[in-house]
């Protein structure tokens, strides 16, 4: 049987911060994944400030720009990628917090974004899918409605009754929710760093509360493409920041895992887990 992963992400460059190496891995191993990605991040400013690229001074370039990392970090991992097509929010700040841009996609009614992803779900049939829990895993508009989409087509997908011009139903058997910094894995990495006399970029964070994992992907071998598509978006992430905080060799030796919780299942399976589909067989 041919497994399939569907990653559903709000932007680009979140599909190498939130289980990039455990799609790397599947993928690897004959696994066909498709990262979905909801907008083209049109609205985000260069944030690495190491970037030496021409800096986008329009929504078009900018556009354009994340385009090419996107099929820079695909490459990396060895997905396929597909974009849903709608235009990212930005992250209103203010005081009041202004009003979201028309058109964006925290905007659009949630059943016209829910038939995008239902159509592309149907058309590929993941056996498995990711996304965000509903806290978005931070509070930007689109990574909660991300999870709001998600969660819809999950559902809407299987049911033959819903979205008759997406294509035929399909029913997805698991549907996961991306955990990237458990307490667990907070609580090892700055202790390792500790021990070792690096600073730890963690202690701030060990008294937050942390979503519980169900699942742990061991993935140590594929940190490196995971990095890999992180610099791909290098209008993004910064090489010197949070996400290379951790020495690879240190972080394999304490950490050598990614991390999902079991939102939904339609088999049996008991948890913990340390596969995505466990208890998916062959007559899936």
């Amino acid at each position: 049987m041919s497994l399939r992963l569907m990653a559903v992400h709000a932007h680009p460059d979140d599909e190498a911060s939130k289980g990039g190496a455990t799609c790397a891995k599947y993928a690897a191993q004959g696994v066909e994944v498709l990262v979905v990605t909801c907008t083209g991040g049109e609205r985000g400013t260069v944030l690495n400030p190491q970037f030496t690229g021409p800096v986008p001074t329009t929504m078009a370039q900018t556009t354009a720009l994340r385009r090419d990392e996107m099929a820079a970090a695909a490459a990396a991992l060895g997905v396929r990628q597909q974009w849903l097509g709608f235009v990212d929010s930005g992250l209103p700040e203010g005081d009041p917090v202004p009003p979201l841009p028309p058109g964006c996609f925290a905007a659009v009614p949630l059943e016209q974004a829910t038939a995008a992803l239902v159509e592309v779900v149907r058309e590929f049939r993941p056996h498995v899918m990711t996304t965000y829990d509903p806290s978005g895993g931070y509070p930007h508009p689109d990574h909660v409605r991300t999870h709001e989409v998600g969660l819809a087509a999950y559902h809407a997908a299987g049911d033959g009754d819903q979205f008759v011009e997406a294509g035929p139903p399909w029913q997805v058997t698991k549907l996961y929710y991306d955990v990237t910094f458990s307490s667990e894995r907070i609580g090892a990495l700055h202790t390792a760093l500790t021990v070792a006399g690096l600073a730890s970029p963690f202690e701030g964070w060990l008294r937050r509360p942390r979503p519980p994992a169900t699942t742990r992907v061991e993935c140590a071998p594929f940190f490196g493409a995971r990095d890999a598509a992180l610099r791909a978006h290098a209008s993004q992430v910064d090489p010197a920041g949070i996400f290379f905080a951790m020495p690879r060799d240190l972080e394999a030796q304490v950490w050598p895992y990614e991390e999902f919780a079991l939102a939904r299942s339609h088999v049996m399976t008991t948890t913990p887990e340390d596969d995505l589909f466990a208890g998916i067989g062959d007559d899936q």
